[in-house]
């Protein structure tokens, strides 16, 4: 008739872990220090690696139907969706290919930015120029 007197406890011991835990969060995040550069040289390290990323997503976004990720797979989709008149399946992929089609202008602009980023760690001999 009596509920289980150690389920009780070990859930009051764990309530009161998580509120510790809890309180002790917020101080721990308040004593990391402030950042004392701007990772100039490991931005430069990682140059190359960054480059083939953002090279590699821009080339499957502008992919043919046939590439997995490509705006124009994600078109043929939503067309698949609206001629067999699935018009929930429809919507959501309509706002997958728009996230998607403006994912593009984005990860080009940061491309041409890396171009500079190279530029500069190759002046301030933090290593050479792009993709060496």
């Amino acid at each position: 008739m009596f509920p289980n007197r150690k389920a009780t406890a070990a859930l009051g011991a764990l309530t009161l872990a998580g509120a510790l835990f809890a309180a002790a969060a917020p101080a721990q995040a308040a004593t990391k220090p402030a950042p004392k550069g701007d990772g100039a040289v490991a931005i430069c390290k990682r140059l190359p690696q960054t480059e083939k990323r953002l090279s590699a997503a821009i080339t499957r976004l502008n992919g043919d139907a046939t590439v997995p990720g490509s705006i124009a797979r994600m078109e043929q989709r939503v067309d698949n969706a609206k001629s067999a008149g699935h018009t929930e399946i429809e919507k959501y992929l309509s706002d997958r290919l728009a996230y998607r089609k403006s994912l593009l202008p984005n990860l080009q602009s940061r491309q041409t930015d890396l171009k500079s980023v190279a530029t500069w760690c190759g002046a301030h001999g933090h290593g050479t120029a792009a993709g060496q």
